[in-house]
């Protein structure tokens, strides 16, 4: 795995873009990408510096580039960053050194550059990349072991939990960008005990506090990716919002793995915070609990275990629309920590690979649910409820068990670390309403 610190995570960097410097998720050390459009406008390919677009399809008009390093900036401009994505790193980290030195203070072509800044707020943001493919992981241990209690009291662990980075291969058709309304889903649902289910509104619409990993991708069919590689087919990571009908989860997961609970609705943040900027935080992978197997070899790099954990802060608000009519602020349901995770990427995609699975640029993974040991760090309302037995109460004197029509669940994250600038990756939003397709006939 091929992490460098480099000038580009010096934290005396400074910007000529006025909001750039001591911004708290877009400092110039930080550099996410997206896709998005002004007006009616057709969407391309930016850089998110403090509260400006650096619009990339201008810049290659504006002259401004070399040849080569225009051809290498052409990979982001365009309607989706698949292209980029499936870069090598060495050449993601070459485009982040070109893009560093244009908006870094003292730049020549500052001038000129300028000139190529849309606001942030004028933005309409699109998906970051067009996802073939959509695999969704359970690396999140404490959240595996909450919910595994509630089925499984004295063995909330299925032998296999530790051996394996466990997955599920999701629905990309129904993913998208942070703002798109959760229709609430219906289906299946037979109460606790019954083997007769009826057919209706979820009752127990929930949210998964979860990253999303974009893969570079690239190997055969046929052809694992070696852990010693598969650090650098991770190209950056985005929020993601695993939504989950939990009672039509519960019926339809007999036997085979979550199928309509899931694929109704997932959410992705808009930017994508490339691996390259996330270098100054990545870790020790946690040490495994006394009595943990070792992971098997093809699982096993000491490089990616001394240095491939991220350690990322994610915090997760609540909005509801009583709040929201009383001029009432989003309250924080929960907080947790990456640090927690059972499986570094690398691990989940050599294993990903490992059967020959031939993952493309753009394919999009998720962590799982992150949650953390405490009890104000649980990643869903499933575990912050005991599994739907106690309602919490919010500001606003409202209880919830699970999600209602009007609700607002908001993802926000960031990664901090003595010496280096603080970097964040924007919000991941999505708001219940009612779903106007059923009606009488649900």
């Amino acid at each position: 795995m091929s992490l460098r610190i480099d000038q580009t995570h010096l934290p005396e960097l400074r910007s000529w873009v006025p909001s750039a410097d001591g911004h708290p998720e877009f400092p110039i050390q930080n550099l996410p990408l997206c896709i998005f459009s002004i007006g009616e406008g057709a969407p391309r390919g930016g850089v998110v510096i403090g509260d400006r677009l650096l619009d990339l399809a201008a810049l290659l008009a504006s002259g401004l580039l070399s040849s080569s390093d225009a051809e290498l900036i052409g990979h982001a401009a365009g309607l989706e960053l698949n292209p980029f994505i499936g870069l090598s790193a060495d050449r993601r980290r070459q485009f982040r050194t070109i893009i560093s030195g244009l908006l870094a203070a003292g730049s020549e072509a500052a001038a000129r550059t300028d000139a190529l800044l849309v606001p942030t707020a004028t933005a309409r943001f699109h998906m970051p990349a067009s996802v073939g493919d959509y695999s969704d992981f359970f690396a999140g241990i404490c959240h595996a072991t909450n919910a595994g209690r509630f089925f499984r009291p004295d063995n909330p662990l299925l032998p296999n939990y530790k051996h394996v980075p466990i997955a599920y291969h999701g629905r990309s058709s129904s993913i998208r960008v942070s703002g798109e309304d959760v229709i609430h889903p219906h289906g299946q649902r037979a109460a606790h005990g019954s083997t007769e289910p009826t057919f209706g509104p979820s009752r127990r619409v929930d949210f998964e506090l979860e990253l999303g990993m974009w893969a570079r991708g690239g190997n055969r069919l046929g052809q694992p990716i070696p852990i010693s590689e598969a650090g650098d087919h991770l190209a950056g990571i985005s929020l993601l919002n695993d939504w989950s009908a939990r009672d039509i989860q519960a019926w339809e997961t007999q036997p085979l793995g979550p199928f309509l609970g899931k694929n109704f609705l997932t959410t992705v943040s808009p930017f994508i915070v490339t691996a390259e900027a996330l270098a100054p935080f990545r870790r020790e992978q946690a040490s495994r609990a006394e009595g943990d197997p070792q992971p098997l070899p093809y699982l096993l790099d000491p490089s990616d275990q001394a240095s491939g954990a991220l350690d990322v802060h994610l915090d997760v608000f609540i909005s509801t629309a009583a709040m929201r009519a009383s001029g009432l602020a989003p309250c924080r349901l929960t907080q947790a920590s990456t640090r927690d995770l059972y499986w570094t990427p690398a691990q989940m995609i050599a294993h990903h690979s490992s059967n020959g699975c031939d993952l493309r640029a753009g394919d999009l993974l998720g962590t799982g649910t992150i949650s953390s040991p405490n009890s104000d760090g649980h990643g869903s309302l499933l575990e912050m409820t005991g599994g739907g037995r106690n309602e919490i109460t919010l500001p606003s004197g409202e209880q919830r068990l699970f999600l209602e029509d009007g609700d607002d669940i908001i993802f926000t994250g960031y990664c901090e670390a003595e010496g280096f600038a603080r970097i964040g990756f924007g919000t991941a939003v999505g708001r219940v309403v009612a779903n106007p397709y059923w009606g009488e006939n649900a």
